[in-house]
């Protein structure tokens, strides 16, 4: 009951899949799509997949209020929406990074 209840809580499984076949039946790529580094891709935040773990890894990227630096981390349902960059990170207007001159 607790591990179905988990499993609809990342978004592995959907409300109506509440039996062990379908947790059974889950595979890598469902774990897999429900890591931070993915859904930043996905989201279009980032270039690659590559890029994304980097910007994770720099703490460019938060979930909700907090920042997020370990692109492993698995994103809830609910906190899917709240992925957003960091508010002290140039990609998120904080502080500018290397600005061009203007000469």
């Amino acid at each position: 009951e607790a591990l179905l209840r988990r499993m609809n809580r990342y978004g592995l499984l959907d409300e109506g899949q509440n039996k062990l076949d379908y947790v059974l039946a889950l595979t890598v790529e469902n774990f897999l799509e429900r890591r931070l580094q993915t859904l930043v891709f996905k989201s279009g935040m980032a270039k690659s997949i590559h890029h994304a773990r980097v910007l994770i890894r720099q703490r460019h990227i938060r979930v909700g209020r907090q920042v997020v630096n370990v692109p492993s981390f698995m994103v809830r349902v609910d906190s899917q929406k709240h992925i957003d960059f960091s508010l002290t990170s140039p990609f998120g207007g904080g502080r500018p990074g290397r600005v061009k001159r203007k000469n």
